[in-house]
């Protein structure tokens, strides 16, 4: 699958989360140790999101569909970015999906920028499905355009994470700023049981992040956090031997910032285990 990774805290240099310790989002590219059988190397390409402050909270990203670990522009350009939030991720491309810059996480709007560490088994049949019911739901409620079906043409690449980001930025088009942090773990949990629902083997570790905090997911596979009161990171594997690290028990929401760390389990979650064996 991919190996993805979320820091929020004081201002580090974007090309330094990458590299950053003995076992980096970088090395666990080509050497990661949790992969629970969604691949052995994630060598399909790689990407990163930081915010910055120009007139408002913006995101930049930089994605490129060769191995992270051919790439110049982690040691040569990226160090001279600095934020005080990253979200990255290598990519271990599903069979038959494409394998392009654009099927590269993260995915970005507005504010937000997503990862997603896992496979939707048939996810043209199940996320037009989720699609369909979520778009019923908002004509009911008078908000029908946010899920019109048609628009999960507009995902970057034709993978599951890419039309996946379509759905769930739909549903954080009717948050406000100020409710975020409520409505943001809300979106993750509807969407992860819409999804279980109809496609009961799909692996769904999904990252979320806005500048301020992040969101996760945990649905078969692995994710740890650190957290200490001036920064909270989200990844999923450890990077370095901190005895801080925390591992995240399967089929939790997790929220993290600097100071807090909130693990609940997700609600009305069908159990996949035996599906997933």
């Amino acid at each position: 699958m991919c190996r993805q990774l979320g820091y929020v805290g004081p201002p580090v240099r974007v090309g330094d989360m990458l590299t950053l310790g003995s076992h980096s989002l970088r090395t666990q590219a080509w050497a990661p140790e949790d992969m629970r059988g969604g691949g052995t190397i994630n060598a399909d390409g790689f990407g990163v999101a930081w915010w910055r402050d120009d007139d408002g909270v913006t995101v930049s990203r930089y994605r490129n569909a060769a191995p992270i670990w051919t790439d110049p522009a982690v040691e040569e350009v990226l160090p001279q970015l600095e934020s005080w939030a990253v979200v990255a991720a290598v990519r271990s491309a599903t069979v038959g999906m494409p394998i392009e810059r654009n099927a590269c996480a993260p995915f970005t709007h507005g504010r937000w920028a997503f990862s997603h560490n896992g496979m939707v088994p048939d996810w043209r049949r199940a996320l037009s499905a989720v699609a369909e019911e979520f778009g019923s739901t908002a004509t009911e409620l008078g908000a029908g355009p946010l899920f019109d079906p048609a628009q999960l043409l507009e995902a970057e690449s034709a993978t599951d994470s890419a039309t996946l980001w379509v759905i769930l930025r739909g549903l954080l088009s009717t948050d406000t700023p100020d409710g975020s942090w409520a409505a943001a773990p809300a979106a993750l949990s509807l969407l992860v049981s819409a999804v279980l629902d109809r496609s009961p083997g799909a692996r769904l570790n999904l990252l979320l992040g806005d500048g301020r905090q992040l969101w996760a997911t945990t649905v078969y596979h692995s994710l740890s956090a650190l957290v200490t009161d001036d920064f909270a990171i989200l990844s999923s594997e450890p990077f370095d031997d901190d005895p801080r690290w925390q591992p995240i028990p399967d089929r939790q929401l997790v929220s993290a910032r600097p100071g807090a760390l909130s693990v609940t389990p997700l609600l009305d979650v069908p159990s996949t285990k035996g599906s997933l064996l």
